[in-house]
């Protein structure tokens, strides 16, 4: 779409948007639905949350497109998620109120949508969104045709604007629908055109230019408080951190492990840590990590622990130990399914108020902590303050980095300061445990399960708890019963029972990962064919023979107005990366040429990308294996009747170009024929399938790979 034409439109929204603001209107008593609309046999917490709303919302189906097209109404889509602030209030202000309702239900067909359970969906409406709006987010409301193109995108509206909005589209439908109709086309163009991505195949991103981004990357983060230079609001995103720890070992780069290490000690001292429960909260609305959104969202937990691991394993860091600890327990207790699933967040509010859960006024901690000595250490280390450090005189509980400096204003030593804060945070979890908690939404997603999973192994690996390996092991048992086919199909979510949205690629991908992850843990081969049964589904239905790549969505979907290439990292490493990473290792471990061949070229096709975007740090999934790709793996075979024991040192080592295979017997990968000799445990250090003599310890195996 040319300049000229996004100007043109840009300009009629925003003339739009003006002539509906600018008035207000009365309105009515909120209203319940006691029967419920069509969403009340929905699972989705957040769908549930809207079933007994006056407006008569309709889940995203068929049923609700071919009753706008039948009834020749615009179409409202209203997308959010069950822990999203200010999705609950549009909900308490809008879509309670009966006066909204009115203006809906005669004029519009309303769908409302779970952006967790339909990424698709949501990334249509969402790019429809970037096209005309600076700033977009949840809740995200579209207006649309009766096919479903979008003609105009919002966010959140107070009641009286948003009933102006809807009167204002209503009246364009019928004194203008030519415009609307122009509008619409031109926006589907644009998402079509964003969605398709590069075509052209180039090579592969070399190593000199990986070095460049690494450069940039590392210049680009903040020297004192971590994250991006300049952000006013910081999301832990994980991967790219994770690729400076990468790159820092490849590449012998001190400032790229210096600034991953600095953003992830901000991280984990900051607010957006819960140091009284474990776990992380998804971004911070300032820039030194100490003011969180509240909402704790499982793929969250699973990036950081991972990030974690590999952090303890570089450096040795007992803290960082202590936060896989923490965080993992937070899992175990508040984020798991007895099933082995896990669920999916908690909300920033408690009591309609955004982190009223979390947060403490002094005197609250006056009033709990009344040994002298303590309420010191509480105050000191939590930063907590008469007129408090966040609103209305409430305290978000950060610490200092400099935790020697902390205790030196105390008179104390790290020791006696860390059994000190055991007492704090057992007197503030015990009070807090009496407080209303955040609402639970306990939908199981595919995807952001196995991301959890592999955390748990990344955490097994790093310190030994085999507490971790088992919790993997009944999650991946979960996976493979509860939402996997006997074909290698996947479904996206779980709950209730019921598994009843067509998984997406980043369902198929995360998985995959995680059923390599496992069998290098194990060395069971089992994992390994589940792992192949599912990536050939996946080749099936999802990739592209003439882009070389993976779409998002199944084939046997229904369709939407385009069908996505997701090659950027966001929340959750981009889907495609994660598959071609998936296939590179499996192909790799199962001398399956097709499989690495398919990781290359959706490399060599994002390389091009790569090499134009402004924000390479938003593609540091492909770059991780584009570096693996060029340092050309180590294939570690680790045979005999102590492997088990063997692999578990090796794996405490930080190795990110090694893949693990072995066992005690030789088993059916062709690496190992040959390998197992009886009364001996051997480590083969391998490259390319080319084999050094065996080594007998761990250390001389480490020494050959250097």
């Amino acid at each position: 779409m040319n300049d000229k034409l996004l100007n043109k439109l840009h300009l009629f929204l925003i003339v739009a948007g003006t002539l509906l603001l600018s008035c207000k209107t009365g309105g009515q008593d909120a209203h319940n639905n006691k029967t419920g609309n069509h969403l009340i046999n929905e699972s989705s917490p957040y769908l549930l949350q809207h079933a007994h709303n006056p407006v008569d919302w309709y889940p995203w189906n068929d049923e609700a497109l071919q009753k706008a097209q039948k009834e020749d109404k615009l179409i409202i889509i209203s997308i959010g998620y069950s822990s999203c602030h200010w999705c609950h209030v549009m909900e308490k202000e809008c879509f309670s109120d009966t006066a909204v309702a009115r203006v809906m239900n005669d004029h519009f067909v309303s769908i409302k949508v779970d952006r967790e359970e339909r990424p698709d969906v949501d990334d249509i409406y969402m790019t429809a969104c970037q096209l005309t709006n600076e700033s977009c987010g949840w809740p995200l409301n579209a207006i649309a045709l009766p096919d479903g193109k979008p003609i105009w995108v919002g966010t959140y509206f107070p009641k009286d604007q948003w009933i102006r909005i809807l009167e204002k589209f209503q009246s364009l439908k019928t004194e203008n629908p030519g415009e609307l109709q122009k509008n619409a086309a031109q926006i589907t163009d644009y998402i079509k055109e964003m969605h398709k991505g590069e075509h052209v195949i180039g090579n592969i991103i070399p190593k000199s230019d990986i070095q460049n981004i690494l450069q940039t990357i590392t210049n680009k983060t903040d020297k004192v408080y971590g994250g991006r230079m300049g952000d006013s609001q910081k999301f832990p995103r994980t991967e790219s951190y994770d690729f400076l720890l990468q790159s820092a070992y490849y590449y012998n780069n001190n400032p790229a492990k210096d600034a991953a290490l600095i953003t992830l000690d901000n991280i984990i001292y900051g607010g957006i840590y819960d140091h009284v429960e474990g776990g992380f909260a998804r971004y911070t609305v300032e820039n030194k990590w100490r003011i969180p959104h509240f909402e704790k969202m499982l793929y969250d937990q699973a990036g950081i622990v991972s990030l974690l691991a590999n952090a303890y394993k570089i450096t040795g860091n007992e803290t960082y130990k202590s936060r896989i600890t923490e965080t993992l327990q937070f899992t175990d207790t508040k984020l798991s399914d007895k099933e082995g699933g896990f669920y999916s967040s908690f909300d920033a509010d408690s009591e309609g108020e955004e982190g009223k859960y979390y947060v403490w006024t002094e005197a609250e901690i006056d009033a709990l902590i009344k040994d002298p000595a303590l309420n010191k250490t509480a105050k000191v280390y939590y930063n907590i303050s008469t007129k408090g450090n966040w609103e209305k005189g409430q305290n978000v509980l950060y610490a200092d980095r400099n935790v020697n400096k902390t205790a030196a204003v105390l008179k104390t030593n790290i020791s006696q300061l860390e059994e000190q804060l055991k007492k704090v945070n057992t007197i503030l979890r015990t009070a807090r445990d009496k407080r209303t908690a955040p609402h639970r939404d306990d939908k199981i997603l595919t995807s952001w399960n196995a991301a959890m999973c592999k955390a748990y192994l990344d955490a097994y690996t790093a310190t030994g708890d085999r507490t971790y390996l088992d919790r993997a092991r009944k999650n991946l048992d979960f996976l493979t019963t509860k939402v996997m086919q006997k074909d290698g199909k996947l479904f996206r979510n779980y709950k209730g029972g019921k598994a009843t949205i067509n998984g997406f690629l980043d369902d198929y991908a995360f998985t995959i990962q995680a059923l390599i992850e496992m069998y290098q843990a194990t060395f069971e081969e089992k994992w390994l064919q589940q792992a192949k049964l599912i990536t050939d589904y996946t080749i099936k239905h999802f990739y592209d023979a003439t882009r070389l790549t993976f779409y998002y969505t199944d084939d046997s979907d229904s369709k939407l107005l385009s069908r996505k290439i997701e090659t950027s990292d966001n929340d959750l490493p981009a889907s495609t990366a994660v598959m071609a990473t998936s296939l590179y290792s499996l192909g790799d471990l199962l001398y399956n040429d097709d499989y690495s061949t398919k990781a290359k070229n959706a490399l060599a096709r994002a390389s091009t990308e790569i090499n134009k975007t402004s924000s390479p740090e938003s593609y540091a999934s492909w770059l991780k294996l584009a570096s693996l790709i060029h340092r050309t793996p180590y294939e570690i075979a680790i045979t005999g009747d102590n492997s088990e024991q063997f692999r578990a040192e090796m794996q405490k080592h930080y190795l990110p170009d090694a893949i693990y295979l072995g066992g005690k017997t030789e088993g059916t990968l062709e690496l190992l024929k040959g390998k197992v000799q009886s009364g001996s445990t051997l480590i083969y250090v391998c490259k390319e399938k080319v084999c050094k003599l065996p080594q007998k310890t761990v250390k001389e195996a480490l020494a050959e790979m250097k």
